[in-house]
């Protein structure tokens, strides 16, 4: 047996002899003949790459093949002969000698396939489908890949079968149209139903035409009432407020006493209006999301000493005690939200307590603070208790003082505890009372604000008698009830409706004013803010100065916190401007 170095080989071109040493370039040096051992070393691992290579191709769980675009299959993959349906890879290739024709279902398909590979070079997860040896058609994603160095149109292709995920995307499509066909199905039979009803009942058709009409018209009130509500609502305000400053004047003359009767019938009505107007704004709101909670740290002892100084008058009017009990604490969550949401419940429980008390509570429990409003009302039957939340219901009362409601205030405090994120809990006994508790985590020690000094200021009978106050308002109704009411206080009384007549006041040689009492919104796109700007810097002194509003909206609220002028939201109650007024002047 001859040894691999020695054997040898022709030549033909030229007419000589060489070995295989000389082939591999290693001659018959010896210093090239050391190479030997690496070069098979090389070509051992060079077989090993592509045995390994064939073998992932040969095992592979999706199809290859290579082929020409111009004709037919190259080569291919045992999974590429088993998808088309052939016992071997040599079958399928044998098979297909037009890629286009014979292996492509669509012949648009394929001509789209090529233009883009000719384009871009590459195809890429191309869904289409491919013709098996027994005529039917496997969906696949086919990736394509041009082979230049190979022939101008040589390609290589990974093959994806999808049949299963196209099964269950047309089954899932017919399930759509079984399903629209039942429900029209099902329309066909209510309408047939319905047509059935109409020759029962002659009117029927009639009665449903009006519907239709109401309902969509309802539903187009429904749309528009939010917004109607905020642009009306400052004009609704208006007036109300200055009808309350009437009366309040009138209250605090003396009159006979059927005339005095018939005023106090007249501020409760006006008393009811607005609570209705107040409640039908923030349920509008706070269905629409149109209030962000502003969320900072409250003292409960400030928050409920607040409370009981305004419900002071009404227990006294109602001839109930007010009992107050606070303790130390602070909490996370919106100060305007909470005041309103306990403004609401003893609202509640003077409404329906005839007799005994109203007791105004706080306790600790755990990591929270528990606010609770009890009274010895008419109670609630458990029955009832999940309804009282509902918008528009309500218990009947037996004693609200000739004032009744409409089923907000609950409503109100149902949505607000949700929206911070607190909990309200109930308990009642028909004939005992009930409890209202707002769960309100307790923030940490650590954020307590600094005790604000007290603005309430004593107010004594004749605290206001000589003092200068300067009202802007562009509704001459407010412009007069005011005054009325004010020097009725024995304020000396000066009245403008925009900044240039107060200017002009102010340059006719008449005292300065010692506060200014400005509405927000002034005819001609201006504001209170710029009317007292302009009057303080014409004075060229720091007047105190509050704004009087019935824009109750986030925006103009956040406005007006940025410029720290105190607030009051129109209607305004005489006790609170009174409070006010007499706090600037102090």
């Amino acid at each position: 047996m001859k040894k691999r170095s020695d054997t040898v080989h022709h030549d033909p071109d030229s007419g000589g002899h060489y070995s295989v040493d000389d082939l591999l370039g290693l001659g018959s040096h010896s210093a090239r003949k050391s190479h030997y051992p690496a070069l098979l070393e090389r070509i051992a691992e060079l077989e090993a790459e592509r045995n390994r290579y064939k073998w992932l191709f040969d095992n592979a769980l999706h199809g290859i093949f290579q082929g020409d675009l111009r004709g037919g299959l190259l080569s291919c993959n045992p999974a590429m002969a088993d998808m088309c349906g052939f016992e071997s890879p040599e079958a399928l290739v044998r098979s297909v000698v037009r890629l286009r024709e014979q292996l492509f279902c669509s012949v648009h398909d394929f001509d789209h396939v090529r233009l883009s590979l000719l384009s871009d070079g590459q195809v890429r997860a191309r869904e289409l489908g491919l013709r098996r040896r027994d005529g039917q058609v496997v969906d696949v994603a086919l990736t394509l890949l041009r082979r230049p160095d190979l022939g101008p149109e040589v390609v290589e292709a990974f093959v994806a079968d999808i049949t299963e995920r196209q099964q269950a995307r047309r089954r899932l499509e017919e399930l759509n149209l079984e399903l629209e066909a039942r429900v029209k199905d099902r329309t066909r039979e209510l309408r047939e139903a319905n047509a059935g009803l109409r020759r029962e009942i002659g009117e029927r058709e009639k009665i449903e035409a009006e519907l239709v009409v109401a309902i969509q018209s309802a539903e187009e009130a429904n749309r528009s009432k939010d917004k109607y509500l905020a642009a009306a609502s400052h004009d609704l305000l208006q007036p109300l407020n200055a009808a309350r400053l009437l009366v309040s004047t009138l209250q605090d003359r003396p009159l006979p006493v059927e005339e005095s009767r018939l005023i106090d019938r007249v501020h409760r009505a006006l008393e009811g209006a607005e609570d209705l107007l107040a409640d039908l704004l923030d349920i509008s709101k706070l269905d629409q999301q149109a209030i962000k909670p502003d969320l900072t740290y409250i003292d409960t002892e400030d928050l409920i000493q607040s409370l009981a100084t305004e419900f002071e008058p009404v227990a006294d009017n109602a001839g109930l005690q007010l009992r107050v009990r606070s303790r130390p604490g602070v909490i996370h969550s919106d100060a305007r939200m909470m005041t309103r949401i306990l403004r609401n419940l003893l609202t509640n429980a003077f409404r329906y307590t005839e007799s005994g008390s109203v007791f105004l509570n706080v306790r600790p429990r755990g990591g929270d603070l528990h606010l609770e409003v009890w009274d010895t009302g008419v109670g609630i039957p458990a029955d009832r208790l999940e309804d009282i939340f509902r918008e528009f219901h309500q218990l009947t009362a037996p004693h609200t003082g000739g004032r009744k409601g409409v089923g907000l205030g609950l409503a109100i405090v149902d949505r607000m505890v949700r929206m911070l994120g607190h909990r309200i809990e109930v308990t009642s006994r028909p004939g005992v009372g009930s409890r209202f508790t707002v769960v309100v985590p307790q923030a940490a020690q650590a954020h307590r604000a600094p005790a604000a000094q007290s603005v309430a200021v004593a107010m004594e009978p004749h605290s206001l008698t000589g003092r200068r106050v300067l009202v802007i308002d562009n509704e001459p109704d407010i412009l007069v009830s005011m005054r009325a009411l004010l020097e009725q206080w024995g304020c000396d009384v000066q009245t403008a409706e925009n900044a240039d007549m107060a200017l002009a006041l102010q340059q006719a040689d008449l005292p300065a004013p010692e506060a200014v009492l400005a509405d927000y919104h002034l005819n001609d796109g201006r504001t209170g803010c710029e009317a007292i700007y302009a009057v303080r810097r014409q004075l060229q002194q720091d007047v105190p100065a509050a704004i009087i509003t019935a824009d109750r909206s986030d925006a103009c609220r956040q406005f007006l916190k940025t410029q720290y002028f105190p607030v009051l939201n129109k209607p305004v109650k005489p006790n609170r401007l009174r409070a006010l007024l007499t706090s600037l002047l102090s």
